[in-house]
Protein backbone atom coordinates (compact mmCIF):
# COMPACT_ATOMS: atom_id res chain seq x y z
CA UNK A 1 0.00 0.00 0.00
CA UNK A 2 1.75 3.13 -1.09
CA UNK A 3 2.03 5.78 2.10
CA UNK A 4 0.30 8.62 1.61
CA UNK A 5 1.41 12.23 0.88
CA UNK A 6 1.40 15.26 3.02
CA UNK A 7 1.91 18.51 2.08
CA UNK A 8 5.57 20.06 2.71
CA UNK A 9 5.79 21.31 6.85
CA UNK A 10 4.90 24.70 7.10
CA UNK A 11 3.29 24.72 3.42
CA UNK A 12 -1.04 25.06 4.23
CA UNK A 13 -3.22 23.96 2.29
CA UNK A 14 -6.48 26.45 2.06
CA UNK A 15 -9.72 24.00 2.88
CA UNK A 16 -13.42 25.40 0.90
CA UNK A 17 -14.76 26.31 4.82
CA UNK A 18 -11.73 28.30 5.41
CA UNK A 19 -12.13 29.90 2.12
CA UNK A 20 -14.67 32.78 2.84
CA UNK A 21 -12.43 34.83 5.20
CA UNK A 22 -9.82 35.13 2.59
CA UNK A 23 -12.44 35.83 -0.19
CA UNK A 24 -13.83 38.34 2.35
CA UNK A 25 -10.66 39.51 3.26
CA UNK A 26 -9.77 39.62 -0.67
CA UNK A 27 -12.77 41.65 -1.48
CA UNK A 28 -11.87 44.30 1.17
CA UNK A 29 -8.63 44.84 0.27
CA UNK A 30 -8.95 45.48 -3.80
CA UNK A 31 -11.95 47.54 -2.47
CA UNK A 32 -9.97 49.71 -0.68
CA UNK A 33 -6.84 50.04 -2.77
CA UNK A 34 -8.82 51.26 -5.82
CA UNK A 35 -10.14 53.54 -3.77
CA UNK A 36 -7.55 55.28 -3.49
CA UNK A 37 -6.10 54.61 -7.44
CA UNK A 38 -4.11 51.54 -6.79
CA UNK A 39 -3.55 49.03 -10.02
CA UNK A 40 -3.28 45.39 -10.01
CA UNK A 41 0.34 44.31 -10.87
CA UNK A 42 1.26 40.64 -11.12
CA UNK A 43 4.64 39.15 -11.25
CA UNK A 44 6.36 35.81 -10.93
CA UNK A 45 6.95 34.07 -8.07
CA UNK A 46 10.80 33.06 -9.10
CA UNK A 47 13.00 35.47 -10.05
CA UNK A 48 16.60 35.79 -10.54
CA UNK A 49 18.77 35.10 -7.07
CA UNK A 50 20.87 38.32 -7.23
CA UNK A 51 17.47 40.56 -7.29
CA UNK A 52 16.72 40.04 -3.71
CA UNK A 53 20.90 40.21 -3.14
CA UNK A 54 21.26 43.62 -3.84
CA UNK A 55 17.79 44.75 -2.85
CA UNK A 56 17.37 42.84 0.51
CA UNK A 57 20.91 43.24 1.54
CA UNK A 58 23.44 40.83 1.48
CA UNK A 59 24.07 40.19 5.43
CA UNK A 60 20.60 40.11 6.38
CA UNK A 61 18.16 36.95 7.77
CA UNK A 62 16.38 36.66 4.90
CA UNK A 63 18.91 36.45 2.24
CA UNK A 64 21.67 34.38 4.48
CA UNK A 65 19.37 31.62 5.53
CA UNK A 66 16.04 31.96 4.84
CA UNK A 67 15.57 31.80 0.65
CA UNK A 68 14.52 29.11 -1.23
CA UNK A 69 17.43 29.05 -3.77
CA UNK A 70 18.15 26.99 -6.73
CA UNK A 71 19.68 26.40 -10.01
CA UNK A 72 17.76 26.35 -12.93
CA UNK A 73 18.81 22.84 -14.52
CA UNK A 74 18.92 24.25 -18.27
CA UNK A 75 21.12 27.08 -17.74
CA UNK A 76 22.72 26.90 -14.04
CA UNK A 77 20.83 30.34 -13.51
CA UNK A 78 20.39 30.96 -9.55
CA UNK A 79 16.55 31.30 -8.78
CA UNK A 80 14.77 31.90 -5.53
CA UNK A 81 11.33 32.08 -4.62
CA UNK A 82 10.24 35.14 -3.71
CA UNK A 83 10.67 35.95 -0.14
CA UNK A 84 8.94 39.61 -0.64
CA UNK A 85 7.13 41.34 -3.36
CA UNK A 86 8.83 44.95 -3.68
CA UNK A 87 11.61 43.71 -5.26
CA UNK A 88 9.51 41.67 -8.00
CA UNK A 89 7.61 44.42 -8.90
CA UNK A 90 10.95 47.15 -8.60
CA UNK A 91 12.38 45.11 -10.94
CA UNK A 92 9.13 44.44 -13.26
CA UNK A 93 8.13 48.15 -13.23
CA UNK A 94 12.47 48.94 -14.30
CA UNK A 95 12.46 46.52 -17.01
CA UNK A 96 9.09 47.57 -18.67
CA UNK A 97 9.72 50.66 -18.30
CA UNK A 98 5.93 51.81 -16.73
CA UNK A 99 7.28 55.24 -14.76
CA UNK A 100 7.72 57.14 -18.74
CA UNK A 101 4.72 59.47 -18.05
CA UNK A 102 5.28 59.97 -14.32
CA UNK A 103 4.98 57.85 -10.92
CA UNK A 104 2.29 54.81 -10.60
CA UNK A 105 0.19 52.94 -7.93
CA UNK A 106 0.64 49.53 -8.21
CA UNK A 107 -0.65 46.46 -5.53
CA UNK A 108 -0.16 42.75 -6.10
CA UNK A 109 -1.05 40.08 -3.84
CA UNK A 110 0.18 36.17 -3.78
CA UNK A 111 2.35 33.50 -1.95
CA UNK A 112 6.01 34.20 -0.54
CA UNK A 113 8.66 31.79 0.45
CA UNK A 114 11.12 31.41 3.73
CA UNK A 115 12.94 29.08 5.29
CA UNK A 116 12.47 29.47 8.56
CA UNK A 117 10.86 27.56 11.56
CA UNK A 118 7.06 27.36 11.07
CA UNK A 119 5.20 28.94 13.93
CA UNK A 120 2.22 31.24 14.69
CA UNK A 121 1.19 33.19 11.86
CA UNK A 122 4.88 32.76 10.08
CA UNK A 123 5.01 29.77 7.41
CA UNK A 124 6.93 28.91 4.72
CA UNK A 125 4.97 29.69 2.50
CA UNK A 126 2.67 32.66 3.26
CA UNK A 127 0.60 35.29 1.92
CA UNK A 128 1.21 39.06 1.44
CA UNK A 129 -0.79 41.99 0.07
CA UNK A 130 1.82 44.65 -1.49
CA UNK A 131 1.25 48.06 -2.10
CA UNK A 132 3.70 50.08 -4.33
CA UNK A 133 3.62 54.32 -4.91
CA UNK A 134 6.49 54.33 -7.30
CA UNK A 135 7.85 57.70 -8.24
CA UNK A 136 6.21 59.66 -5.63
CA UNK A 137 8.61 61.59 -2.87
CA UNK A 138 6.54 64.08 -0.62
CA UNK A 139 5.55 62.45 3.00
CA UNK A 140 1.44 62.77 1.38
CA UNK A 141 1.95 59.37 -0.35
CA UNK A 142 3.93 57.65 3.19
CA UNK A 143 0.37 59.11 4.94
CA UNK A 144 -1.69 57.79 2.80
CA UNK A 145 -0.57 54.53 2.70
CA UNK A 146 -1.06 54.35 6.41
CA UNK A 147 -4.57 55.91 6.29
CA UNK A 148 -5.34 53.33 3.46
CA UNK A 149 -5.05 50.64 6.08
CA UNK A 150 -6.50 52.25 8.82
CA UNK A 151 -9.26 52.45 6.76
CA UNK A 152 -9.19 48.54 5.74
CA UNK A 153 -8.73 47.51 9.25
CA UNK A 154 -12.33 49.73 9.55
CA UNK A 155 -13.66 47.61 7.16
CA UNK A 156 -12.75 44.41 8.63
CA UNK A 157 -13.97 45.80 12.07
CA UNK A 158 -10.54 45.54 13.76
CA UNK A 159 -9.94 48.09 16.27
CA UNK A 160 -6.98 49.76 18.56
CA UNK A 161 -4.57 48.07 16.39
CA UNK A 162 -1.22 49.47 17.22
CA UNK A 163 0.64 51.73 14.87
CA UNK A 164 4.12 52.32 14.92
CA UNK A 165 6.39 54.88 12.76
CA UNK A 166 9.72 56.07 12.43
CA UNK A 167 12.59 57.94 10.09
CA UNK A 168 15.25 55.74 10.05
CA UNK A 169 16.88 58.69 8.14
CA UNK A 170 18.94 58.86 4.86
CA UNK A 171 22.18 57.49 3.56
CA UNK A 172 23.95 60.20 5.45
CA UNK A 173 22.19 59.99 8.68
CA UNK A 174 22.30 56.59 9.14
CA UNK A 175 26.16 55.88 8.02
CA UNK A 176 25.97 58.27 11.06
CA UNK A 177 23.93 56.44 13.22
CA UNK A 178 25.43 53.08 12.54
CA UNK A 179 28.98 54.02 13.35
CA UNK A 180 27.50 55.19 17.06
CA UNK A 181 25.82 52.34 17.37
CA UNK A 182 28.92 50.15 16.64
CA UNK A 183 30.83 52.11 18.81
CA UNK A 184 28.11 51.65 21.93
CA UNK A 185 27.77 48.01 21.15
CA UNK A 186 31.43 47.29 20.94
CA UNK A 187 31.68 49.30 24.92
CA UNK A 188 29.33 46.32 25.94
CA UNK A 189 29.97 43.52 24.00
CA UNK A 190 29.98 41.30 27.06
CA UNK A 191 26.03 42.08 26.54
CA UNK A 192 25.61 41.04 23.16
CA UNK A 193 23.79 37.80 22.31
CA UNK A 194 25.27 35.75 18.77
CA UNK A 195 22.96 37.76 16.53
CA UNK A 196 23.98 40.92 17.73
CA UNK A 197 27.62 39.75 17.57
CA UNK A 198 27.24 38.79 14.01
CA UNK A 199 25.93 42.01 12.43
CA UNK A 200 27.94 44.14 14.77
CA UNK A 201 30.13 45.28 12.05
CA UNK A 202 27.86 44.59 9.15
CA UNK A 203 24.09 45.16 10.10
CA UNK A 204 24.09 46.58 13.42
CA UNK A 205 21.00 48.67 12.90
CA UNK A 206 18.71 44.94 13.36
CA UNK A 207 19.85 44.71 16.73
CA UNK A 208 17.81 47.19 17.66
CA UNK A 209 14.85 44.89 16.61
CA UNK A 210 16.14 42.48 18.50
CA UNK A 211 13.24 40.26 20.40
CA UNK A 212 15.52 39.14 22.69
CA UNK A 213 14.29 40.28 26.58
CA UNK A 214 17.98 40.08 27.88
CA UNK A 215 19.36 42.85 25.66
CA UNK A 216 15.97 45.43 25.90
CA UNK A 217 17.41 47.68 28.66
CA UNK A 218 20.84 47.69 26.74
CA UNK A 219 18.75 48.70 22.88
CA UNK A 220 16.83 51.24 24.74
CA UNK A 221 20.10 53.12 25.86
CA UNK A 222 21.52 53.04 22.40
CA UNK A 223 21.89 56.30 20.33
CA UNK A 224 18.75 57.04 18.55
CA UNK A 225 18.44 57.84 14.87
CA UNK A 226 16.29 61.19 15.80
CA UNK A 227 19.88 62.74 16.78
CA UNK A 228 21.02 62.36 13.46
CA UNK A 229 18.78 62.95 10.91
CA UNK A 230 19.42 66.48 9.11
CA UNK A 231 16.36 69.29 8.17
CA UNK A 232 15.00 67.66 4.35
CA UNK A 233 14.85 64.60 7.16
CA UNK A 234 12.93 66.23 9.81
CA UNK A 235 10.26 68.33 7.91
CA UNK A 236 9.56 64.87 5.42
CA UNK A 237 9.06 62.91 8.63
CA UNK A 238 6.65 66.15 10.45
CA UNK A 239 4.98 65.90 6.87
CA UNK A 240 3.84 62.65 7.25
CA UNK A 241 2.80 62.88 11.38
CA UNK A 242 0.78 65.82 10.82
CA UNK A 243 -1.30 64.46 8.32
CA UNK A 244 -1.60 61.50 10.18
CA UNK A 245 -2.79 63.79 13.01
CA UNK A 246 -4.97 65.26 10.34
CA UNK A 247 -6.65 61.93 9.70
CA UNK A 248 -7.41 61.14 13.70
CA UNK A 249 -4.71 57.96 13.61
CA UNK A 250 -3.31 57.08 16.91
CA UNK A 251 0.08 56.24 16.79
CA UNK A 252 3.17 55.75 18.55
CA UNK A 253 6.84 57.62 17.11
CA UNK A 254 9.30 54.30 18.20
CA UNK A 255 12.80 55.15 18.06
CA UNK A 256 13.39 51.06 17.70
CA UNK A 257 11.43 50.67 15.02
CA UNK A 258 13.90 49.87 11.97
CA UNK A 259 12.50 46.99 9.13
CA UNK A 260 14.33 44.08 8.15
CA UNK A 261 15.62 45.55 4.61
CA UNK A 262 18.51 47.50 3.63
CA UNK A 263 16.38 49.11 0.93
CA UNK A 264 14.57 50.94 3.30
CA UNK A 265 15.13 54.90 4.22
CA UNK A 266 13.19 57.77 6.12
CA UNK A 267 9.30 56.69 6.92
CA UNK A 268 9.11 53.43 8.62
CA UNK A 269 6.20 51.85 9.91
CA UNK A 270 4.10 48.78 11.41
CA UNK A 271 0.69 47.45 12.38
CA UNK A 272 0.40 45.61 15.42
CA UNK A 273 -2.01 43.29 16.72
CA UNK A 274 -3.04 41.15 19.52
CA UNK A 275 -4.72 38.55 19.39
CA UNK A 276 -6.03 36.40 22.15
CA UNK A 277 -2.64 34.63 22.88
CA UNK A 278 -0.41 36.18 20.03
CA UNK A 279 0.85 39.52 19.41
CA UNK A 280 2.44 40.20 15.66
CA UNK A 281 3.27 42.99 13.17
CA UNK A 282 0.01 42.49 10.38
CA UNK A 283 1.36 45.13 8.49
CA UNK A 284 4.75 47.19 7.47
CA UNK A 285 6.73 48.69 4.58
CA UNK A 286 8.10 52.28 4.20
CA UNK A 287 9.70 54.71 1.84
CA UNK A 288 12.78 53.47 -0.20
CA UNK A 289 13.90 56.30 -2.29
CA UNK A 290 17.12 54.73 -3.57
CA UNK A 291 15.91 51.24 -4.72
CA UNK A 292 15.04 51.93 -8.48
CA UNK A 293 18.35 53.18 -8.89
CA UNK A 294 20.04 50.39 -6.95
CA UNK A 295 18.64 47.52 -9.69
CA UNK A 296 19.48 49.58 -12.47
CA UNK A 297 16.83 51.75 -13.34
CA UNK A 298 16.39 55.96 -13.05
CA UNK A 299 16.07 57.27 -9.49
CA UNK A 300 12.31 57.44 -8.63
CA UNK A 301 11.67 57.98 -4.76
CA UNK A 302 9.07 55.38 -3.86
CA UNK A 303 7.25 53.95 -1.01
CA UNK A 304 5.34 51.31 0.19
CA UNK A 305 4.47 48.15 2.51
CA UNK A 306 3.26 44.21 3.06
CA UNK A 307 0.46 42.91 4.65
CA UNK A 308 0.02 39.76 6.09
CA UNK A 309 -2.64 37.59 5.15
CA UNK A 310 -2.38 34.62 7.61
CA UNK A 311 -1.78 36.56 10.33
CA UNK A 312 -4.80 38.81 9.45
CA UNK A 313 -6.90 35.95 9.32
CA UNK A 314 -6.01 35.29 12.44
CA UNK A 315 -7.60 38.37 13.64
CA UNK A 316 -10.58 37.57 11.58
CA UNK A 317 -11.07 34.37 13.06
CA UNK A 318 -11.37 35.76 16.41
CA UNK A 319 -13.14 38.63 15.70
CA UNK A 320 -15.45 37.28 12.17
CA UNK A 321 -16.57 40.42 9.96
CA UNK A 322 -20.21 39.19 9.60
CA UNK A 323 -22.32 36.98 8.09
CA UNK A 324 -20.33 35.83 4.74
CA UNK A 325 -22.49 34.50 2.11
CA UNK A 326 -21.01 31.50 0.06
CA UNK A 327 -23.94 32.36 -2.67
CA UNK A 328 -27.32 34.56 -3.16
CA UNK A 329 -29.46 31.20 -3.28
CA UNK A 330 -29.17 27.52 -2.23
CA UNK A 331 -31.91 25.06 -4.65
CA UNK A 332 -33.44 22.40 -2.80
CA UNK A 333 -35.86 19.79 -4.90
CA UNK A 334 -37.56 16.58 -4.64
CA UNK A 335 -37.21 13.28 -5.65
CA UNK A 336 -37.37 12.71 -9.74
CA UNK A 337 -36.80 17.18 -10.39
CA UNK A 338 -32.83 16.99 -10.67
CA UNK A 339 -33.11 17.91 -14.07
CA UNK A 340 -35.22 20.38 -13.88
CA UNK A 341 -33.77 21.86 -11.10
CA UNK A 342 -30.22 21.95 -12.69
CA UNK A 343 -32.52 24.17 -15.65
CA UNK A 344 -33.53 26.62 -12.97
CA UNK A 345 -30.29 26.53 -11.02
CA UNK A 346 -29.01 27.60 -14.44
CA UNK A 347 -31.86 30.22 -15.67
CA UNK A 348 -31.07 31.79 -12.03
CA UNK A 349 -27.38 32.65 -13.01
CA UNK A 350 -28.68 34.02 -16.54
CA UNK A 351 -30.30 36.69 -13.92
CA UNK A 352 -26.85 37.63 -12.10
CA UNK A 353 -27.21 35.90 -9.06
CA UNK A 354 -24.76 33.03 -7.56
CA UNK A 355 -26.61 29.85 -6.92
CA UNK A 356 -25.94 26.81 -5.25
CA UNK A 357 -27.35 23.57 -6.40
CA UNK A 358 -27.71 20.43 -4.15
CA UNK A 359 -25.96 17.54 -5.99
CA UNK A 360 -26.43 13.89 -5.87
CA UNK A 361 -24.88 11.03 -4.28
CA UNK A 362 -24.98 7.70 -6.17
CA UNK A 363 -28.16 8.78 -8.12
CA UNK A 364 -29.82 9.26 -5.37
CA UNK A 365 -31.90 12.85 -4.00
CA UNK A 366 -31.41 13.61 -0.43
CA UNK A 367 -34.87 14.52 1.92
CA UNK A 368 -35.98 18.33 1.64
CA UNK A 369 -35.20 18.25 5.40
CA UNK A 370 -31.12 17.17 4.76
CA UNK A 371 -31.24 19.60 1.60
CA UNK A 372 -32.48 22.43 3.79
CA UNK A 373 -29.49 21.66 6.22
CA UNK A 374 -27.34 21.79 3.81
CA UNK A 375 -28.41 25.02 2.46
CA UNK A 376 -28.46 26.69 5.59
CA UNK A 377 -25.18 25.56 6.63
CA UNK A 378 -24.17 26.71 3.29
CA UNK A 379 -24.24 30.33 4.25
CA UNK A 380 -26.74 31.22 1.31
CA UNK A 381 -29.08 34.03 2.00
CA UNK A 382 -31.82 32.29 0.30
CA UNK A 383 -33.20 28.30 -0.57
CA UNK A 384 -35.25 28.19 -3.88
CA UNK A 385 -37.63 24.83 -2.84
CA UNK A 386 -38.69 23.20 -5.96
CA UNK A 387 -41.53 20.74 -5.55
CA UNK A 388 -44.18 19.09 -7.93
CA UNK A 389 -46.89 21.86 -6.68
CA UNK A 390 -44.20 24.35 -8.03
CA UNK A 391 -43.14 22.67 -10.48
CA UNK A 392 -47.15 22.39 -12.40
CA UNK A 393 -47.47 25.98 -11.65
CA UNK A 394 -44.24 27.23 -13.12
CA UNK A 395 -43.14 29.04 -10.16
CA UNK A 396 -40.38 28.13 -7.64
CA UNK A 397 -40.48 28.77 -3.60
CA UNK A 398 -38.67 31.16 -1.86
CA UNK A 399 -37.17 31.30 1.54
CA UNK A 400 -34.93 33.52 3.50
CA UNK A 401 -32.85 31.65 5.55
CA UNK A 402 -31.26 34.69 7.46
CA UNK A 403 -34.15 37.02 8.20
CA UNK A 404 -36.95 34.14 8.55
CA UNK A 405 -40.67 35.63 7.40
CA UNK A 406 -42.95 33.85 5.82
CA UNK A 407 -42.42 31.45 2.17
CA UNK A 408 -43.50 32.27 -0.71
CA UNK A 409 -43.82 31.37 -4.26
CA UNK A 410 -42.65 33.23 -7.32
CA UNK A 411 -42.05 33.28 -10.88
CA UNK A 412 -38.32 32.79 -11.74
CA UNK A 413 -38.52 36.46 -13.12
CA UNK A 414 -39.00 38.14 -9.22
CA UNK A 415 -36.61 35.89 -7.73
CA UNK A 416 -33.83 37.84 -8.42
CA UNK A 417 -35.06 41.39 -7.63
CA UNK A 418 -36.34 39.87 -4.28
CA UNK A 419 -32.96 38.50 -3.60
CA UNK A 420 -31.10 41.46 -4.53
CA UNK A 421 -33.33 43.55 -2.70
CA UNK A 422 -32.93 41.68 0.66
CA UNK A 423 -29.49 42.57 0.26
CA UNK A 424 -29.28 45.70 -0.94
CA UNK A 425 -31.95 46.26 2.33
CA UNK A 426 -29.16 44.49 4.58
CA UNK A 427 -26.56 47.23 3.74
CA UNK A 428 -28.77 49.84 3.75
CA UNK A 429 -28.95 48.86 7.04
CA UNK A 430 -25.94 47.78 8.40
Amino acid sequence: MNKTLQAVRGMNDLLPQDAPLWQFLEDATRKVFEQYGYRLMRTPIVEPTPLFVRSIGEVTDIVEKEMYSFADAMNGEMLTLRPEATAGLVRAAIEHNILYDGPKRVWTWGPMFRHERPQKGRYRQFHQFDVEALGFAGPDVDAEQIVMLSRLWQKLGFKDDALHVNSIGDTGARKAHRQALVKYFEAHADQLDDDARRRLYTNPLRTLDTRNPKMLNLVHAAPKIEDYLGEAERTHFEGVTRRLDAAGLKYTVNPRLVRGFDYYNRTVFEFIAKGRDWELTIAGGGRYDGLLEQLGGKPAASCGFGMGVERVIMLMQENPPGQMESSDAYVVYAEGLEEHAFTVAEQLRDRNLSVALHGTADGKTASFKSQMKKADASGARFAIILGPDEVSAGLVSVKNLREGGEQQKLALDDVAPVVMGAALNKNIVS
